[in-house]
């Protein structure tokens, strides 16, 4: 049960990173004062290490923890180019993809 609850939450974190990372691009395209924080995509990076980490413990799929894994990298070398250098990097699009991919692999896999 708690293997469902991580998902849920790795899923719903991973949706709203992608959401966050596609929309607010587009609000800087409008004169409404607002800056880009990557102390948000430091967090949203945080809430899915955390959440990675005690999801691999549990599953014995080497493709599907490869996939999790691999996905949070993706967005640790956005995040950290965006957070060193001020550059963005579209690989988090492809990271939070794919651990919005993996959750739900995963949660499928659960017997319910």
């Amino acid at each position: 049960m708690k293997s469902k609850i991580l998902d849920a939450v790795g899923i719903s974190a991973a949706v709203l990173c992608l959401i966050h990372c596609i929309v607010f691009p587009l609000l800087l395209i409008i004169p409404l004062g607002i800056s880009h924080n990557p102390y948000i995509d430091l967090a949203f990076l945080l809430i899915g290490a955390v959440v990675v980490y005690s999801v691999t413990r549990t599953i014995k799929n080497r493709k599907l923890q490869f996939l999790f894994w691999t996905s949070l990298l993706l967005i640790s070398v956005s995040v950290l180019a965006d957070l060193i250098f001020e550059v963005h990097i579209p690989l988090i699009y492809l990271g939070a993809a794919g651990l919005i991919t993996g959750h739900v692999i995963n949660f499928k896999n659960h017997k319910h």
